[in-house]
């Protein structure tokens, strides 16, 4: 097939890490955290240097402007995977370089306005995120859909960090949204949570999960974490933040969202 770039590009400086041409469509996109508020020239001249070994697609800055560095008819070096950066477009995104690596809301806006821009370029109507490295990679998308996957799959990294991971689901309703299609259909959406019977058990699949003062990512964060474990739920309800619903604590310490988790036997 014939490949294009974004015109949103502000900035392009091509990177020598590369693998040349890709030996699949593209059919993902991987968002990263930058750990880092760098320009989209100072990330241009970062994965410029030979010595650097790495490299994405694009690059969203600390200012909302996007650098090129790798057309998307070329692999970048990016998620410690082959198999995906093959058939992934890849987004490193300025951020706070701690815990939980937050995104500027002028980042985030344009990671979704870019997202929108690379699936409609390739054909497709929906953005999906499943939540699970298993599923997604066993997922065999149709064609008018674009999978979302995450580099902490690949290697021992918190990438994207846990701001970006808990919004997968917002992302890919969003992008979704933007491009006409049927949200929900895929994506993990939470409709009809609010009817599981609780109380049931849940297993968290990630490390670090956030605990929170209320259902979604516009209540309060806590300050405490769940570790990967099991945890029982007594209550569920939809939020903003992740698709598939919020879930709330047996212990009484707050909500997580259940993206992360597992579903077990009712409790």
């Amino acid at each position: 097939m014939g490949y294009t770039n974004s015109p949103m590009v502000a900035y392009s400086k091509l990177s020598p890490n590369n693998s040349g041409e890709r030996t699949h469509a593209i059919d993902r996109i991987t968002p990263h955290c930058i750990v880092g508020t760098p320009t989209a020239e100072g990330l241009g001249d970062w994965f410029a240097k030979k010595s650097t070994k790495a490299s994405s697609n694009y690059g969203i800055d600390r200012d909302g402007r996007i650098g090129m560095y790798v057309e998307e008819k070329n692999r970048s070096w990016c998620s410690s995977n082959n198999a995906n950066d093959q058939r992934a477009v890849t987004i490193e995104c300025a951020s706070e370089t701690k815990e939980p690596y937050a995104f500027t809301d002028t980042v985030y806006q344009r990671l979704i306005e870019l997202c929108v821009d690379i699936c409609n370029r390739n054909g497709k109507k929906k953005l999906i995120w499943l939540g699970d490295k298993d599923k997604t990679l066993k997922y065999q998308p149709e064609s008018d859909e674009m999978i979302l996957t995450v580099h902490r799959w690949f290697a021992n990294k918190s990438c994207p960090g846990t701001w970006m991971m808990e919004r997968m689901g917002d992302l890919a309703d969003k992008v979704t949204a933007k491009l006409g299609g049927a949200v929900g259909s895929g994506t993990g959406s939470s409709e009809g949570v609010n009817d599981a019977v609780c109380p049931f058990r849940v297993r968290v699949t990630v490390k670090d999960l956030r605990i929170r003062a209320g259902a979604g990512t516009d209540t309060a964060w806590t300050g405490k974490y769940v570790p990967p474990g099991v945890y029982t739920i007594v209550e569920v309800k939809d939020g903003k933040g992740s698709a598939a619903g919020w879930g709330r604590l047996k212990s009484g310490a707050g909500w997580i969202a259940l993206s992360f988790t597992d579903p077990l036997k009712q409790a």
